[in-house]
């Protein structure tokens, strides 16, 4: 990488490998979920219903469900304790929208639980949100005027945005726990169908280790350019 007085930064090959990852983790979550998109779940249950059957056996009627548009993005909103699901899982009775829409309930029952890692990540994100937006202001113009206490404020802005990574893993993880589990004691998909269920979760679980790792090893070159400037 050159910087715009031309100065090269040999740290930028740590990148690489995250880089590489998250490339094929994003193969991956889209090959598996187009897979298993196309077999149908045999209890013909759609990723609505399939929700809605496991927010109100655990109490959550008062959560909506709210079809969204785009291609996995799914996700439940803890502020206004809603679940989106996309127009393929929402409506979708395939072993993918099982899964996916069984997960996003997973997070829902994690808030009404106050699980201590989905606590501890809403309380960083917004925080994340800033540094993910003024970190690397902050560190280009560090950079060009040679201001290193703004660089330093850059890393530190940044290790919010690495917090929120690390902490997002358990917190996706034990979702997806919760989803198998529920797909297997609600009898929502049928007799050996879960596997596919799993297999999507799994995949999707390498997207957020990818983002972890690239976030890490920025991070790491971030402090390995501070130390080389002093």
């Amino acid at each position: 990488m050159f910087y715009g007085y031309g100065y090269y930064d040999p740290t930028f090959i740590l990148l690489i490998p995250a880089m590489a990852f998250a490339f094929y983790a994003q193969t991956k979550i889209s090959s598996t979920f187009n897979k298993f998109l196309r077999i149908r779940n045999s209890n013909g249950y759609t990723g609505y219903e399939i929700a809605r059957r496991i927010l109100d056996a655990n109490g959550l009627y008062n959560v909506p469900i709210e079809q969204t548009r785009g291609h996995l993005t799914d996700h439940y909103d803890p502020r206004t304790k809603v679940l989106r699901l996309s127009q393929e899982v929402y409506n979708g009775a395939s072993l993918a929208s099982a899964g996916v829409a069984a997960h996003e309930c997973g997070h829902a029952i994690q808030h009404s639980e106050s699980y201590m890692p989905l606590t501890l990540r809403n309380t960083i994100a917004p925080i994340a949100s800033i540094g993910s937006q003024a970190s690397w202001f902050l560190i280009i113009i560090a950079l060009a005027l040679g201001m290193m206490n703004l660089f330093t404020l850059g890393i530190y802005l940044f290790s919010a945005v690495v917090l929120f990574q690390i902490v997002t893993l358990p917190v996706e993880y034990n979702a997806s726990k919760r989803a198998i589990i529920a797909l297997e004691d609600y009898g929502l998909v049928g007799s050996g169908e879960v596997y596919g269920a799993k297999k999507v979760l799994s995949a999707a679980a390498l997207t957020y280790v990818a983002a972890t790792l690239t976030a890490v090893l920025q991070l790491l070159r971030l402090l390995l350019i501070r130390g080389r400037r002093d």
